[in-house]
């Protein structure tokens, strides 16, 4: 039966907010609710497909400035940006609001908070991010990525609710692609992302790291990489000299199918990215960013990495030498890296757009 419900999202900023938001709001739909998204021009950038009714951009700003000038420039813009938030919710009367962080998310939650409409609010990290921490004690349900969940006000943890990060469905129809051969002899494939603040660290220390492989590695890689483009003529070089077989892009469009065939990942840990290398189980080393606010990637990778599927090495012990070491080990292991698949995959929560559509009808 169709509902004519309708639950508003509130995200923006990042793809890392708007991925899961995207995900949540197609099973929203396929359940026959409405839906509608409120973000701003930088998260406009990551609705193409977004599965919503309407799009409205709201203003607003962040208060992380230190100048006068920019702070009360930046509270005349939400101000503007929660009325702006607070008309459309009154006419299109949404039964429900879900904050997916970022401070475009701010104008959506607070005139929610005003009109008294149910709240739910979706951390991807396991450190509560800055909007979602304001509203936290105002939310119905504050559901996350992670297990770990820092920086939770002790008056919202009885309404922690851990679901998972809700994943698009072509990385879910990955989940049951075969981990890759490891036959003795069997080609090996890596697959190195680095994402869009971390390419430049990995394209100047990870290739010199894997040229320096032992030969019966090396002669059975592929290197399928995520390069900037001022240096993808460098990088080429390199690995051409060390004769390894490269695919090398700035960007790469089917990444859900390269995940699938590769045998290990070298990659930032971010919310999303940790998340799909659980539902689809493949082994990783992953290299925090460590500008991240409060340290939250390495409180990402914890749960794979206790869990036997996932290294980590920190931005300040990261060199050419280290990767060489952790990579030889673990390809040199062709069983022991089957079993870290198994493991990456044990702990991914794959059901997380379900158990939180859920959640959020169990609130109307």
């Amino acid at each position: 039966m169709t509902s004519s419900k309708l639950v508003v999202i509130g995200a923006g900023g990042t793809g890392g907010h708007m991925f899961p938001a995207s995900a949540f709001a197609a099973e929203m739909k396929a359940r026959g609710w409405r839906v509608g998204l409120m973000t701003d021009e930088r998260g406009r950038r990551y609705t193409d497909g977004f599965p919503a009714d309407w799009i409205v951009n709201v203003k607003a700003a962040t208060f992380a400035s230190k100048r006068p000038d920019k702070l009360l420039s930046s509270g005349l813009k939400i101000f503007s940006g929660i009325g702006e938030a607070k008309a459309k919710l009154k006419a299109e009367r949404a039964d429900l609001v879900a904050g997916f962080g970022g401070y475009p998310a701010f104008p959506a939650l607070m005139a929610a908070s005003q009109l008294k409409t149910p709240i739910i609010i979706h951390e991807q990290n396991a450190v509560l991010g800055r909007v979602n921490r304001f509203f936290a004690k105002k939310a119905k349900i504050v559901a996350c990525g992670f297990e770990r969940l820092d920086r939770l006000p002790d008056a919202a943890l009885p309404n922690k609710r851990v679901v998972g990060n809700p994943v698009r469905k072509p990385i879910l129809d990955m989940r049951d692609a075969p981990y890759p051969s490891v036959e003795p002899g069997a080609p090996l494939q890596i697959l190195i992302t680095g994402g869009s603040q971390g390419a430049r660290l990995f394209g100047d220390v990870i290739p010199p790291a894997i040229c320096a492989l032992p030969d019966d590695i090396r002669s059975r890689l592929k290197v399928v990489q995520q390069v900037r483009e001022e240096q993808l003529k460098a990088v080429t070089a390199l690995y051409e000299a060390a004769g390894i077989s490269t695919q090398l892009s700035p960007f790469f469009s089917n990444m859900p199918e390269l995940l699938a065939g590769s045998h290990m990942v070298i990659a930032r840990s971010g919310a999303s990215s940790v998340t799909e290398l659980a539902v689809v189980g493949r082994p990783a080393l992953l290299i925090p960013l460590a500008i991240a606010m409060d340290d939250h990637q390495t409180g990402n990778a914890e749960a794979m990495a206790a869990a036997g599927g996932a290294d980590v090495v920190q931005e300040s012990e990261l060199s050419a030498h280290t990767i060489t070491e952790i990579l030889t080990q673990r390809f040199s292991d062709g069983e022991g890296l089957k079993a870290r698949a198994e493991a990456a995959k044990s702990v991914g929560m794959y059901t997380a757009s379900e158990d939180l559509a859920d959640l959020a009808e169990g609130l109307t």
